[in-house]
């Protein structure tokens, strides 16, 4: 005698293809009425959770545009900060060199100079 199996039922973890599932589940409800089995639900409606899936799709929607257009965002600034980063290292080593016996004068151009000795790296005993 052969043993039926259980069947595993998957669900996806991406969002678009789990509301799609939402508004397929919530389909075949509207579609049953009242001989619907989601009818005994405990702490759950599909009749209430169901109409906001298209709400929910259009948030997702215009979140994903979002964070595409901070993606873009980011590569123009970056490329532009690099200008910005690559001058201030260039005015660090120009001042430093023109100042190089008083290097606290950096701080007058908003350096924040710190001229306490470096520590010394310890030794580990083996």
């Amino acid at each position: 005698m052969v043993k039926p199996t259980r069947g595993r039922v998957a669900i996806t973890k991406n969002i678009e293809e789990m509301l799609d599932l939402a508004a397929k589940i919530y389909a075949k409800h509207q579609e049953d009425g009242a001989d619907s089995y989601l009818h005994h639900l405990e702490g759950a409606n599909w009749n209430e959770i169901g109409l906001i899936i298209p709400e929910v799709l259009a948030d997702h929607q215009q979140a994903e545009s979002l964070k595409a257009q901070a993606e873009e965002r980011y590569r123009v600034r970056d490329a532009k900060f690099k200008l910005v980063m690559d001058l201030i290292l260039a005015t660090k080593n120009l001042l430093k060199g023109k100042y190089a016996k008083n290097p606290k004068t950096l701080s007058n151009w908003g350096f924040n100079v710190d001229d306490t000795p470096k520590a010394k790296k310890k030794k580990e005993n083996k």
